[in-house]
């Protein structure tokens, strides 16, 4: 997987167990000079390399490999650019003269990951197209910009930067009176959109009866029920695969409209005893809207083909994520759409030779709202790590407000979406919210009646009641709010993330350390394999 990386970029070396080979030997001299450089001088974040310690673990050495590889590009960097070697440090922008591609951030585990953060600071930055692929209002982003709080659950959140045009996809299900009130959300707040939002005129529609049948349904299973959000997203794309759904674009053929909304309503009076639909209201609303939606209706697979075309740079902003896809999670306790890396390319219309960075977003530990098994699940206590990461991380849904279910970060879990999503790097966010605690736990692998477990279930009966194998790891306690690098990280810290790249054989490229825009490292493209590879 990293032999590209390996000829190309140095820092990947630290991610796969195959660098580990030739790099250790490098390390090591350089280690065992600077020891005679500082003699027995020691340092707060010092390590068994540093010392006289007993022999050093795979992870101590990867760790001081990663110190090493950054001094020497440091010297490199400074050599080539006349000494300064210095570079802005809120610069996220990818390099200039690249041939173009479609970047992805995709949620990695139960959703709620801080997709949302990563879209706008890259959005932000340099690009042209800023797309939502898959599901509907039941995803939930939360953005903080000089303080301020956005809240998107349709539009992309890279409506924020004023350059970038916002598509809503084919794959998305768009329940028309949310979408105009972010939109006038937006307004209010000062946020210019207009002629920068488009939605595909094959996009499905989410009408209110939807919701209604959605909550009706999910009542009726009772302490079965699946968690859904109840915004009618399932049945929506249910009218869509029944084919008698209907799409945005029909609005701009009114009597063409009036009559199949009129025979999808009543077929689901037939279907729903006691479900009333005023229909007479309905199409009033809708043709009292139809004029504002038709001026943001286009063909996006032929807009977002023909940016690509252009060179134009386009960022996808996946939406739940994939233990929540239909097809990948843990089904049935899923959303109704694919949230993986395949919902790209049905839901904009663009081929596989297209996608460029596959962008991985996971938590620094895990969360899942609604129902499902959770293998590395606690229990929030008084006192208890389950409880300080509900309280400190603010966990409770963006959509709905209910708060989440918390646990250790699972990496059984996340090789199995790394697997089936090819992540080319990751974003590891809320580490930030790790401090504190003395002692951090990584699930390392399942087991099931005493057996290893090479891959994540599809039963849920297995599932909910592996053995999980834990790692332990010691915590740090310094704030890492203003951490803007990795090597101003806490030793501890250092070593958590470190370990979390070595087990998943991913490079870890961002680090969220804080709620703000600004709060994140990025430790460069030499941590994304679709950059070390090459293809620039």
């Amino acid at each position: 997987m990293f032999r590209y990386a390996f000829a190309k970029s140095s820092p990947v070396l630290v991610a796969g167990a195959s660098a580990l080979g030739g790099a250790v030997g490098g390390a090591m001299y350089m280690n065992h000079h600077e020891q005679q450089s500082r003699g027995s001088s020691s340092t707060a974040t010092a390590t068994a390399c540093d010392s006289s310690s007993p022999p050093k673990s795979v992870l101590d050495m990867l760790f001081d490999i990663t110190k090493s590889v950054h001094r020497i590009e440091s010297m490199v960097a400074s050599s080539s650019a006349g000494g300064s070697g210095s570079k802005n440090k809120d610069d996220f922008s990818p390099s200039k003269g690249r041939k173009p591609g479609i970047d992805v951030v995709l949620g990695a585990q139960w959703g709620d990951e801080g997709k949302g953060k990563l879209v706008d600071i890259l959005a932000s930055q340099d690009y042209d197209v800023c797309a939502r692929v898959a599901g509907g209002s039941n995803a939930g982003h939360t953005i903080v910009v000089d303080g301020k709080k956005y809240k998107f659950h349709l539009l992309p959140s890279g409506v924020l930067n004023p350059r970038a045009t916002c598509i809503i996809g084919n794959g998305v299900v768009i329940h028309i009176p949310a979408f105009l009130n972010e939109l006038d959300t937006l307004t209010q707040s000062g946020v210019d959109y207009e002629n920068r939002v488009f939605i595909s005129d094959r996009a499905h529609l989410v009408f209110d009866f939807h919701q209604e049948v959605d909550g009706r349904q999910e009542d009726k299973l009772g302490r079965h029920m699946l968690g859904t959000t109840k915004k009618g997203i399932g049945p929506a794309y249910s009218s869509k695969i029944q084919r008698n759904g209907l799409r945005v674009g029909d609005l701009q053929h009114w009597s063409y409209f009036e009559r199949r909304f009129v025979d999808l309503a009543e077929s689901h009076m037939r279907q729903y005893p006691g479900l009333k639909i005023d229909i007479k209201a309905q199409l009033e609303f809708y043709k009292s809207v139809a004029e504002r939606v038709n001026g943001m209706t286009i063909d996006t697979i032929e807009f977002t083909n023909q940016q690509f075309a252009e060179g134009k740079k386009i960022l996808v902003e996946g939406a739940n994520a994939t233990m929540l896809d239909i097809d990948f999670g843990t089904y049935p306790f899923v959303t109704s759409s694919n949230p993986s890396v395949g919902s790209v390319l049905t839901g904009l219309g663009v081929s596989p030779n297209k996608l460029r960075g596959i962008y991985g977003t996971v938590k620094a530990y895990c969360t899942r709202v609604g129902e499902g098994p959770f293998p590395t699940e606690l229990d929030l206590e008084e006192g208890s790590p389950g409880l300080h990461f509900s309280q400190v991380g603010a966990e409770y849904g963006t959509t709905t407000g209910r708060p989440r279910r918390c646990g250790w970060l699972d990496i059984p879990q996340m090789k199995y979406s790394a697997m089936i999503n090819g992540f080319t790097s990751i974003n590891l966010t809320k580490i930030d919210v790790l401090t504190g605690i003395p002692q951090l736990k990584l699930a390392k692998a399942y087991k099931y009646k005493g057996e290893d477990l090479s891959s994540m279930p599809a039963s849920l009966e297995v599932l909910s009641n592996v053995e999980v194998e834990y790692e332990d790891l010691p915590g740090w306690t310094e704030d890492i709010s203003n951490c803007r690098t990795f090597e101003e990280l806490p030793g501890n810290c250092q070593r958590y993330i470190l370990r979390v790249q070595e087990l998943l054989g991913v490079p870890i490229r961002w680090i969220g350390v804080g709620p703000n825009r600004q709060d994140v490292i990025d430790r460069g493209e030499g941590w994304d394999l679709a950059f070390a590879a090459g293809d620039v």
